[in-house]
């Protein structure tokens, strides 16, 4: 393996923490390849009315690097 790029990003959810993480990894899967790994660095929510509306998920994301 040689060099490994990271990038941070922040993906959501009305579902869960999880699933703002899988969502972010399959949006950079989109233009990112040889994803290797990643770091939750923060989980967040969004609350209206006492209740838990949206799941927020600080990532980083590294990917190997092709020259």
């Amino acid at each position: 393996m040689g060099a490994i790029i990271v990038r941070e990003m922040v993906g959501t959810s009305t579902v869960g923490w999880s699933d703002a993480a899988r969502q972010a990894v399959a949006l950079a899967s989109k233009t990112v390849r040889n994803i290797r790994y990643v770091e939750v660095v923060e989980s967040t929510a969004r609350v209206e009315d006492g209740q838990l509306v949206e799941y927020r998920v600080q990532l980083k994301i590294g990917f190997e690097y092709e020259s």
